[in-house]
């Protein structure tokens, strides 16, 4: 169910994210076009669920006091059950080079946990960042290095 719930999102991402219309009033429409395509509609209604989440990450526990302090991230276990080792350190690297700031950071491991029960993987990682990133204002840059990383398999290097 994780894959599935990652190739709707992926899917919107690719086909709508830049016309701002799925979230908006044309929800409906794009639920059946999605249908359309073959999507369980069970499917369908979790991602929406999951991208009103990115959309409104004042409902998290975020602060904005978070942003440019120096930070150490511990790992709840839930957490690192889920997340590989290689995904907490692509996350701490991403910080690091500071394409993730903390806050950032915390949206895209809730939205990654949000994902489902099964563990996640680095490819999973990379596209939630991006969507995380497309959605905030500001980080450009940040969105078109990690455009790179996705769709260039990891061949781009950040210096």
């Amino acid at each position: 169910m994780n894959e599935n719930l990652l190739d709707v999102l992926m899917y919107l991402f690719e086909n709508y994210f830049e016309d701002e219309v799925v979230l908006g009033p044309d929800q409906e429409t794009v639920k059946h076009e999605l249908s359309q395509a073959g999507f369980p509609e069970a499917v369908i209604n979790r991602a929406f669920l999951w991208l009103e989440g990115l959309a409104a990450p004042e409902q998290h526990a975020f602060s904005d006091t978070m942003a440019g302090t120096p930070s150490v991230r511990l790992f709840a276990l839930q957490e690192q059950d889920r997340l590989s080792r290689e995904c907490r350190g692509f996350l701490l690297f991403l910080e690091q080079a500071g394409v993730l700031d903390p806050m950032n950071r915390e949206l895209v491991i809730d939205r990654l946990m949000a994902l489902g029960d099964e563990d996640i993987d680095l490819d999973q990682v990379k596209w939630v960042v991006q969507m995380v990133l497309f959605n905030q204002p500001g980080k450009e840059a940040a969105f078109s290095l990690m455009e790179d990383l996705v769709f260039d398999h990891g061949e781009s290097r950040l210096h």
